[in-house]
Order: structure tokens, then sequence, then C-alpha cells
């Protein structure tokens, strides 16, 4: 990429809508959504195997500063930084991996305990679970995939709120955003919203 990346404009860029536009916003958001995943879908395969490298070597380091016990990790979709080599160096550390598990519509995510190789089988959204799930409590440090950031940390997901309702529990666990720099865009977040502790992209540096 070359020059300044375009950043998406969001729903933030329309005035403040009493109840009657309430839905000019959600498709507004929509758009962006979609917008995001064209954008990160077209990216050049070679590009996005140097950048996924250079993501998880953040994430190793990050954890090599913080040692902690375990990371709730995600298995890649659509077109997501796939981390799955920093995830192996992790295990090999001793880090007791997760992954998410979805169990109910409108519900906190769960995790179950994943060894990186071990066989897994896709859940009822899709997703790639283990075989035998064994389920943990929630992890410390859960490494969160954005379809979208802003400048202010705030994540624009899926839609689906599985993370928003996960991280409501306390003690809240320290969240680390996943997402390509080109990911960055402008909108809005309700006061209720928590920033992410991090976002982690592959112009970042972990220091």
């Amino acid at each position: 990429m070359t020059g300044e990346p375009r950043i998406p404009r969001g729903p933030d860029a329309l005035p403040e809508a009493d109840a009657g536009e309430t839905s000019l916003r959600q498709a507004a958001k929509a758009a962006l959504r979609k917008a995001l995943r064209t954008a990160r879908g077209g990216l050049d395969p070679a590009i996005k195997v140097q950048w996924d490298a250079r993501i998880g070597a953040q994430v190793v380091a990050w954890w090599r500063l913080r040692q902690v016990a375990a990371v709730g990790v995600y298995w890649p979709l659509a077109g997501e930084p796939d981390l799955r080599a920093a995830y192996a160096e992790l295990h090999a550390a001793g880090v007791q991996l997760a992954l998410p598990v979805v169990m109910e519509r409108d519900a906190p995510l769960a995790f179950t305990a994943w060894t990186p190789g071990e066989p897994t089988i896709p859940d009822e959204m899709g997703v790639q679970v283990p075989a035998a799930l064994r389920f943990v409590a929630r992890p410390p440090a859960l490494l969160v995939p954005c379809l979208g950031f802003n400048a202010e940390g705030y994540r624009l997901g899926y839609g689906g709120g599985y993370y928003d309702r996960t991280l409501e529990a306390a003690p809240r666990p320290y969240t680390l955003g996943i997402a390509y720099s080109s990911q960055q865009a402008q909108f809005s977040h309700a006061p209720h919203d928590v920033p992410l502790d991090v976002v982690v992209t592959e112009a970042s540096r972990i220091t």
C-alpha cells in the first residue's frame, strides 16, 4: 500500500438521530461493515501472509511482557488475520489457549481449551471448535478480531454482540483487538461501550 490509507466513514457522519432516524444509522453501520469486509477480502494474499506474521509477532511480544497463563484466541474467518503460527508459539511456551464457543444467541461466549493441531469440527455458526469440548473459565486476556476499529480504540464487530456480552462481567479481561491498519474507520460508539485495551495491527509495535 502506498500513500495515506483511506479511512471509511461510518454512521457518525450523520446528524444526531431521533427515534425515527435509528434505522438510518443502522443502515449506515451495515454499509460500513460491508465496505470493510470487501476491502479486507481484496488484500493481496502474499501481503496478507506478511501482515499476519507481523501481527502474530506483536501478540507473542505482548505475552512475553505480560506472561499471562491463559489467552483466549480465535479461529480465523472471512479474511481475518491468521495467527495460528503465533498460537503454536504461545502453546510451546506453556500458555493455555482457549477458543470461543457460541452456546446460544444473545448470550456471552463460552471458552474451551484448545491445543494447536487437535481435531476440530464446525459448530452451528460454522466456526471451528475442538471435536472434544473442554470448557474452561474465561481467560484473563482475549484476542478479539475486529471488522473495524476507530481512533479511540472502539471495535466494530459483525453485529452479533457476542464479545460485547462476554466482556460485560467483571473482572474484565485484557483485550487485544486484532485487525489490519487499513480497517481503521470513523464510527460512533454507545455511551456504555468500552474501548479495547490495545489494537494490534501489522503497523503497531508492542513496547
